[in-house]
């Protein structure tokens, strides 16, 4: 096998053995769409980013940092459960 298949293989071996152990946790604290939504907001930063002129990098951290602030205070209501 070529040099690149063998890394690209053992990097998603390890991967995999990380992710599968941290999903369990993650449905375990109800937390399932918490990645989906920092996902798409990374979209937003992207977009901010590049709209307001700055790097896109910088956009994607802040608006992720501030959406994860939110959904952890939204979490916490229990007005909302």
């Amino acid at each position: 096998m070529d040099d690149f298949l063998l890394r690209a293989l053992a990097g998603g071996m390890g991967l995999a053995l990380l992710t599968g152990p941290l999903g369990s946790f993650i449905v375990w604290r109800r937390m399932a769409y918490f990645g989906d939504t920092l996902a798409h907001s990374g979209l937003l930063g992207v977009g901010l980013g590049i709209m307001l002129g700055i790097d896109p990098t910088l956009g994607v951290v802040m608006v992720c940092i501030t959406i994860a602030l939110c959904l952890v205070v939204l979490q916490r209501q229990q007005r909302l459960a």
